[in-house]
């Protein structure tokens, strides 16, 4: 443990000395750090050959030291380029991008590797591949699980087809992020610091006059566990039970502190005026709602993949894990005050689970805020689901393993199993997503975005003799306020059937959906998805 004697909390006339055991969350001293901002990653220097509308970029995935909190010692983390978060890419509509993912890793992994799962028995422990999560993208460039490889590229997985990825980034402004999605072992070098966002800008952006430079950030949720020696935690699942293999990947995984950009509780000093905020819920499983303590109002401007048709005055939301909100807060009327970011989801008991950062409107106007919120964001223009060519009707269940384990699966179906989802090129399909669990999963497609349609309880009267969903639009719950834009992350609630809609164009080839609790789609809560020509 670290012992320190300083100000605490905050308060110069109680100076005393206190114990910081990261291991502990009622030791950690919140709101003494600031939010800091990632790095903007820069294209590398370009031979004669460059075009104005083509970038290159080299990123390295290698083992860094970061300070999760000023009372901390520095961690041990994974990063591209050595840094958590990942840099910020900031790329124009359409304007064509290069990356150079490189592994530089260490060969030994930090945390446990169950060697019981897919694509983790005969393979290195230490293997990444980079999904840029929400891009309109050739299979090829996608990070398929199987398009693994090791350091230096010594062994790579056999949909390994490139070194250099190509982005074509033809899709609307957005927030998008990359993060690794090697099979088996996505849950933790993610947890490990393998991720960043990649923000797509686009003309209507610029026109709509929204909140922008130093006014415009990205925030970066993840919950974190630590050991006493301020090295990141993560179980080997050794008891119970005994008879389990060692290490054994768990169902469920909660770290008991909350890191936005990197920081433990961190404040951030703002203006009164208004700031865009986009926020990455980037847990491994853990699930936020979202509300500040004053009761002032998120003004939603965007969804996972871009703006929404009019902004939406909410007083809180809940993101599931990979899910991203971009909004604007107002802190016009609040000069001198502080405002703490709330979480209000029911959580697992830990200290200080409650509350994510503090915003304290301490700073002078540096300028006259000419922001604005606009009335009409984007115009929509909706997927007709009259013109669906097929309805699947998708099963989230659960079986277990020969050594007795639970495994969440996808319409009882394996991720060595066949390909069952196969569209044609140029169709929409609705898919009705049936969760089984008593809790809520977070389903991801590749490739496309989708539309929300509605959800509806369910009984044995909702399916046909053959299983499927009696679709009546009808009947169906409306998409909650803040989730009627375009979406790439759906919460499946349990009891529920959650129907979407999506229109496959652009690329075929291998693909997945998945379960984005990474515990899950580890141990089989994965499919791939087949887009044929």
């Amino acid at each position: 443990m670290n012992r320190y004697i300083g100000c605490y909390p905050e308060k110069p006339e109680e100076q005393e000395e206190f114990v910081v055991d990261p291991s502990n969350p009622e030791t950690i001293p919140k709101f003494v750090d600031p939010v800091p901002i990632p790095d903007t990653a820069k294209p590398v220097n370009q031979s004669s050959s460059y075009k104005e509308k083509e970038r290159y970029y080299h990123i390295v995935m290698k083992e860094g030291k970061h300070r999760f909190h000023k009372y901390f010692p520095l961690t041990t983390i994974w990063g591209y380029n050595g840094t958590y978060p990942g840099p910020t890419f900031e790329v124009p509509k359409d304007v064509h991008v290069k990356v150079k993912w490189e592994n530089k890793l260490p060969r030994k992994h930090i945390f446990p590797v169950d060697h019981t799962l897919h694509g983790t028995m005969d393979t290195p422990d230490v293997r990444t591949v980079v999904h840029l999560h929400g891009a309109n993208v050739d299979a090829a460039s996608d990070g398929h699980p199987d398009a693994w490889y090791s350091r230096d590229n010594q062994y790579v997985g056999h949909k390994y087809s490139r070194e250099v990825y190509e982005y074509t980034n033809h899709q609307a402004g957005a927030t998008l992020w990359y993060h690794d999605h090697a099979i088996g072992i996505t849950r933790l070098n993610v947890y490990a610091g393998l991720a960043g966002f990649y923000l797509i800008r686009d003309f209507l952006e610029e026109r709509l006059n929204l909140p922008k430079g130093s006014f415009e950030i990205p925030l970066l949720i993840q919950d974190k566990t630590f050991n006493t020696d301020g090295t990141l935690f993560y179980p080997d699942n050794a008891t119970p039970p005994v008879e389990n293999p060692i290490p054994s990947t768990p169902s469920f995984f909660f770290g008991n502190t909350i890191a936005v950009n990197g920081k433990l509780w961190p404040f951030m000093e703002v203006e009164p005026r208004k700031y865009r905020f986009r926020i990455l819920n980037g847990s491994n499983l853990r699930a936020y709602e979202f509300k500040l303590d004053n009761g002032e109002v998120f003004h939603q401007i965007g969804t996972d993949l871009g703006l929404l048709h009019h902004p939406v005055e909410i007083e809180s939301f809940i993101l599931e894990p990979a899910e991203r909100m971009d909004l604007i807060i107002d802190f016009s009327k609040y000069k001198g005050q502080e405002i703490i970011l709330q979480n209000i989801a029911p959580t697992p008991p830990s200290p200080g689970m409650d509350q994510i950062m503090k915003f304290k409107v301490s700073k002078e106007l540096s300028c006259p805020d000419t922001s604005t919120i606009p009335k009409e964001l984007m115009p929509m223009h909706k997927i007709n689901p009259a013109l669906a060519t097929k309805e699947r009707t998708m099963i989230l269940d659960e079986t277990t393993d020969h050594y007795g384990r639970t495994v969440h699966l996808l319409n009882d179906k394996m991720w060595s199993d066949p390909a069952t989802e196969k569209p044609k090129l140029d169709t929409i399909e609705i898919w009705h997503i049936v969760n089984n669990f008593g809790f809520p999963h977070p389903i991801h497609l590749h490739l496309v975005h989708f539309e929300i349609l509605g959800r509806k309880e369910f009984t044995a009267e909702d399916f046909d003799e053959n299983g499927n969903y009696k679709f009546d639009i009808e009947k169906l719950t409306p998409p909650l306020n803040y989730e009627t834009g375009p979406k790439d992350v759906v919460r499946a609630d349990p009891g529920q059937v959650t129907s979407i809609v999506m229109h496959f164009k652009e690329h075929a080839g291998d693909y997945v959906w998945h379960c984005h609790i990474l515990e899950h789609e580890d141990n089989d809560m994965m499919r791939p998805l087949v887009v044929e020509n």
